[in-house]
Order: C-alpha cells, then structure tokens, then sequence
C-alpha cells in the first residue's frame, strides 16, 4: 500500500532511517526557536484557506505581492546605502553608483548630523564623517547633490530624529535645481520609536518626536505628495538580535502607533497611510526570511483594513526596503560575505521587496571600498538579469514548508502585538523595556549557541583559517572635522545673521504651540540656519530624552 499521510511516513521510512543512521541535530529550528519538521505537506496547512491567505498579486491581503506583475513590470529598485566623509566625497561615491546601474540613491549621515549636532560643536569631535556624510547646512546638501537630479532619482535618507530637518534641506535643493516639491520622490526613515528600543539615536522625548513625525505627514500629503513619509524599520531590532516574529511584530506594533498619531493629529486614514513604508532586514535563514516578508504583507493588510479601517488597497500594502544583514557579516574571511549577501539578497527579492541594499564583503571591517560597493550591486543586477527570479511573482508561494513557516510568523507576531496592546500601545511597552527585554533574550540565546558550536558561523567558531591578509579599507581623513568647521564659520560670516535669528526665534515660537514645523525649518535653511542650530532651538523647547529606567 503507498504511504499517503505524513504520519505514516514519519512513523515508517523516517524511523527506519533514523534507526539505521542518527541525523546531524537532535532538533532541527529557525534562527527565532521555531521547530523544522523533516517534511511538509498538506496536512500541515490543515484549514489552511488559499483563497483568503494567499490569494493572487497585487490583491488583498498581498501575501503574494503588492503589484499584480511584480518584477515583470520593472525590477526592484536597486539603491545601495552610502555615505562618507564630506559631501563632495559621498558625491563622487553616488555618481560612481549611478553610472554602474544603480537605480537609487541611499544616504548615510554621521552621528553628528544624526542627532542635531554640527560638525564644529564640541559633541561632534572624533565622529565628524565616521559612519556617514557629514551635513551641516543647505552648502553641503547641495554639494551631496550636485550634477544629480532629483526629478530623475528618488533618494531615502536613514535619518530620524533629524529628519525634519534633512527633509527641508532635500526640499530647499529641489528649489535650487529648479524643481518644485510635488515633483521630489524618497524616503526618510522618521522612525523615532525604534529609536528609543534599539539604536539610540533619539534627542527629544517621546511627544514632541512624535510631533515631528505627524507634521511630516501633514506636510507632504500637501507639499511633497510623491515622498514616503516614514520607514518604520525592522531592520535595527534585527541586528540588535531579536527573531523573525519579532521583527515584524515590533516593527508593526510601531506602525499603529504612527497610525494612532496621525489620526489623532486629525489625518484621515487614507491621506496618508498609502505613504507609510517598511524597512526590513535579511538574514541567514534562507525560507524562514522569506516567510517573514509575506507573514509580514498579510497581518498589515489585515490590521489597516479591520483595526483601522482604510478602504484604499494602496493604504492596506507594506510596501518595504530591505538591507542584507549587517549583523551577519564577519571580520574573518570576509570573502564569504559575498555569498551571505547573495543568498540573502535573493530572499528578499523571493519575499516580494520593493528596494534592496546589498552590503558589501568588507562591512565588518570598515566603510566599503569602491570595489567591494562594485560587487555587492553586481550581486543585484546578477540576480535580475541573469537568474529569472523576477520571471514569475511568489515563486515559493504554495509550498507547504513557506505557507506553514508564513502561519506561524504571522500568529506569532500577532501575539505579541496582542501583549503590546494589552501594555498600553508601543510606547508604554518600550517605557517598559518590553521589546528591549525581548530582543536581548534573543540576542543572548543565539550568541550562547554560536559559542557551544550548536550554531555554525563558517570562518568564525568553525572552517578557520589561521593566518588571514588584512584587506585593503576604506579610511576616513581625521582632519575632516577641521574642514567641516572651517566651511561653517565662513557660512556665518556670509549669512544675513539677523535674518537667520528671526527666523529661529520664529520656529522657536512655533515648537512651543501647535503649528507645523516644516514651512518654518524649509525658511530657515535656506536663510543658511544649520542643522545644529535648528535642532539647539527645539532642545530649548522640548528638552532631551535621558536614558530610560526600565519599570
């Protein structure tokens, strides 16, 4: 008789296999403790509903895709994360990118620039164009931008608690190339709540951050309407060691957050949430990260159409970024990060992303050389031109193993959405240290299995080799803050300064009522007021937020 259950093939050749010869792990699981079995099939997906949970492209809940055609209308866009140094130094770097095929441009700013500080204050020392281009005034914006034109390039910015900021800079440069504001397309990543959780690069308190992130929405559905308002990332919680379920759990318990303070702001629901976007990460897991893109897609869809009550498909989509994972890479042998990023790369473009960055082989050690940034978009083109990946929409979708590993990320996140609103929302769980809590328990079971070898990490705890060349990397000139400086007291002395002091005086004003910031900082800016300045006026208002202490 043919076997024809899973049971029946469990209980008959499996044991016997297992008898006759022990397989490598007595438990197979995902990176996030999710129990593999050998096999699946369709006894796994029991009341499993195809046409509810997995539907068609571009159709709700877009488990399969947010478009009908997917990569068969056009590619994802391709926008590798950059930045270095001063602005004409990252400006060289994102015309290279250009010229090789890239399709976006992808900033990366210095931890000055990051949380309000110019690059001649006493705060910025040592870290002036470390992790990112440093940008201190409309100057240097225009300069990251020269001979590139931002009517034909959209441009996401990883910038938060500046963001405001960095937006009115992006809209005072479209002015001077002569392109109006309706007419500018991008992203800033506005994400403050993932902030406090995991990165830390927040400065004010809760509220007033909020503030700024809801007067960025209101701007831009009147003003920038083509702009994505907000990033809300995942892929920080990520590489600060939380689990697939968690990731789009926290990610998406963020969202509705967001959602909440729009609504409350008085925005109606579909003005502005066919704006919001995603940003993920991809790690290692190869099916588990690609179930986590499609579990993710569904329980969005479900909870703007149920919770909130958005009538438009376009405000019921996750439209996402993706970056391979940082945390993935090695020191050691960091030739083999190549292929990490190739795999992950490709799972994310199985996952249905929208844009992708791919990191480069030498990430881990140092910013990328030119020819490590050469390869990893390479690794992109390969996969769109050369593979056929593109060639059909979901193709993993109707597998057993993926539509299973999909249901359980999903109910998984769903509960712990559940456990966050029953705390109140994302931000009394963060007050909590709920999600911080969370994300280092995971952190910490993964580390404990690397080093009991439970966990391979080839080049690191196994495959070693004893004697590695050091590469060749990326160095960043120490006298760049004395240049930053010197850029700026010339930026003083040409400026009109009363006009400038008015005009911070007037934005100072308005912080302390309820008017929207954005028409007042895009003035400001363009008067020459910098970013440091700015950003001092609403400190006086508001205030910084201080390291929490967990309740």
């Amino acid at each position: 008789m043919p076997i024809t259950t899973k049971r029946e093939w469990l209980q008959g050749p499996y044991a016997k296999a297992i008898e006759r010869a022990p397989e490598r792990a007595k438990a197979f699981e995902t990176t996030g403790k999710m129990p593999v079995d050998a096999v699946y099939t369709a006894d796994d997906l029991n009341g499993w509903n195809p046409n509810e949970q997995l539907g068609f492209p571009g159709e709700y809940p877009f488990t399969r895709g947010i478009q009908p055609t997917m990569y068969r209308g056009r590619f994802w866009t391709m926008r590798q994360y950059a930045g270095f140094g001063t602005a004409e130094e990252s400006n060289q770097r994102y015309r290279y990118l250009l010229s090789q095929g890239q399709t976006g441009l992808s900033v990366a700013f210095d931890l000055p620039t990051q949380i309000g500080y110019d690059s001649d204050d006493p705060m910025a020392a040592g870290e002036v164009g470390k992790v990112g281009v440093a940008i201190d005034s409309i100057e240097d914006m225009l300069t990251l931008f020269d001979q590139i034109p931002l009517d034909k390039v959209t441009t996401s910015m990883t910038i938060n608690s500046t963001a405001a900021i960095l937006l009115a800079f992006y809209v005072a440069v479209g002015k001077q190339q002569g392109i109006s504001p309706d007419k500018l397309g991008g992203t800033v990543q506005n994400d403050i709540l993932k902030e406090y959780i995991a990165r830390g690069t927040y400065i004010y308190p809760p509220q007033p951050s909020m503030r700024l992130i809801t007067d960025i929405f209101a701007y831009c559905k009147d003003v920038v309407p083509q702009w994505n308002t907000i990033s809300i990332s995942g892929y920080h919680m990520r590489e600060a060691g939380c689990t697939a379920a968690q990731e789009i759990a926290f990610t998406l318990a963020d969202g509705i957050s967001y959602v909440d303070a729009a609504i409350s702001a008085g925005l109606d629901i579909d003005d502005f949430a066919g704006r919001l976007s995603f940003f993920f990460a991809c790690h290692n897991n190869f099916l588990e990260e690609v179930a986590k893109f499609r579990a993710a897609r569904r329980l969005w869809a479900k909870i703007m159409r149920d919770r909130f009550g958005a009538k438009s498909a376009r405000s019921q989509m996750l439209r996402f970024h993706t970056q391979t994972g940082g945390a993935t890479l090695t020191a050691q042998q960091p030739e083999n990060n190549i292929v990490r990023t190739a795999v992950q790369a490709l799972a994310a473009v199985l996952g249905g992303t929208q844009s992708l960055h791919t990191n480069s082989m030498d990430e881990a050690l140092a910013l990328p050389t030119e020819k490590a940034v050469q390869i990893a978009l390479r690794t992109q083109q390969i996969l769109a031109y050369e593979n056929g990946v593109g060639d059909v929409a979901d193709p993993l979708g109707g597998s057993y193993f993926v539509e299973d590993m999909t249901n359980r990320l999903e109910a998984e996140a769903e509960e712990y959405i559940r456990t966050i609103d029953n705390m109140g929302g994302s931000l009394v769980a963060i007050e909590r240290g709920f999600q911080q809590r969370e994300i280092q328990e995971a952190a910490y079971r993964f580390q404990m299995q690397v080093e009991a070898k439970e966990r391979v990490i080839v080049g690191v705890n196994d495959f070693i080799n004893v004697e590695e060349n050091a590469p060749d990397l990326l160095r960043v000139d120490p006298a760049l803050g004395q240049r930053q400086a010197a850029k700026l007291a010339k930026l003083r002395a040409n400026r009109d300064g009363a006009a400038v002091e008015a005009l911070l005086h007037k934005l100072e004003q308005a912080a302390r009522g309820t008017e929207n910031l954005l028409p007042i900082m895009v003035e400001c800016v363009e008067a020459r007021a910098t970013l440091g300045e700015i950003s001092h006026r609403l400190r006086r208002v508001w205030g910084e937020q201080r390291e929490p202490v967990f309740i």
